[in-house]
């Protein structure tokens, strides 16, 4: 088998899939008679990457394998083909989800620690129905709380190959490099205002006596089958 043809035949696949393949997987489409080496692979989704660098299109490689996308700097001409409003995440689901992601293996009182304030049942099942965030344990105390960590989807959703790919701790100082590394959706100036309000927000949430009601949301593009919608 040529290159050209492993090529396109890696293209193809990949394009046809709708979600990321392993190179295990990739593997698995050909016979034995023609089963390509894993460098040949490796070689020809190099040679596509490359040939996108240049396209609205990417070929990345996510937690659960290889997957060709449309490239984010398209999503305001893409997000145009469904009429569905993206759904809206509030700030303490974020800012759970942030902690389970730097943080894990936590346990909800420890994320509740951390904050300062209750965290809902509601958000919790937001994020595990996402399968961004799953249950891997029990804390082996009194009680034997649900310990959190994230999943595959959560490292797909987000572009990352690994948890070593999140940005570190100094980056997510600057707001800018949030909306760029997570695609929050979140304008740069409208960040900077949230943060400065992020104080009044926590006495707010006491007060109310629900610390998720949060009025401000950010918005995060999900796919388009999914309905628009605030979720805590």
């Amino acid at each position: 088998m040529s290159e050209k043809s492993l090529k396109h035949i890696i293209e193809a696949v990949l394009l046809a899939a709708g979600q990321p393949l392993t190179l295990d997987k990739l593997l698995g489409v050909f016979d034995e008679f023609d089963l390509p080496e894993r460098d040949a692979i490796r070689a020809a989704i190099a040679e596509l990457q490359e040939e996108y660098s240049e396209r609205g299109i990417e070929l990345v490689e996510v937690g659960s394998g290889y997957r060709i996308q449309v490239r984010q700097n398209m999503e305001p001409w893409v997000s145009r083909l469904t009429e569905e409003r993206p759904v809206r995440y509030s700030r303490a689901l974020l800012e759970t989800l942030a902690l389970v992601a730097y943080r894990q293996p936590i346990t909800r009182g420890e994320i509740e620690d951390i904050r300062g304030v209750s965290v809902s049942t509601s958000i919790m099942k937001t994020l595990q129905e996402r399968e961004w965030v799953r249950i891997v344990g029990h804390r082996d105390v009194p009680g034997h709380p649900a310990i959190y960590g994230t999943t595959r989807q959560f490292l797909d959703y987000f572009n990352l190959q690994g948890l070593d790919d999140l940005p570190t701790l100094m980056e997510l100082r600057d707001i800018d490099s949030i909306n760029a590394e997570l695609d929050l959706g979140m304008p740069g100036e409208m960040g900077k205002k949230l943060l400065d309000e992020d104080a009044s927000d926590e006495d707010s949430e006491e007060d109310d006596g629900d610390p998720d009601d949060s009025a401000r949301a950010v918005q995060v593009p999900v796919d388009s089958s999914e309905t628009g919608g605030i979720l805590h």
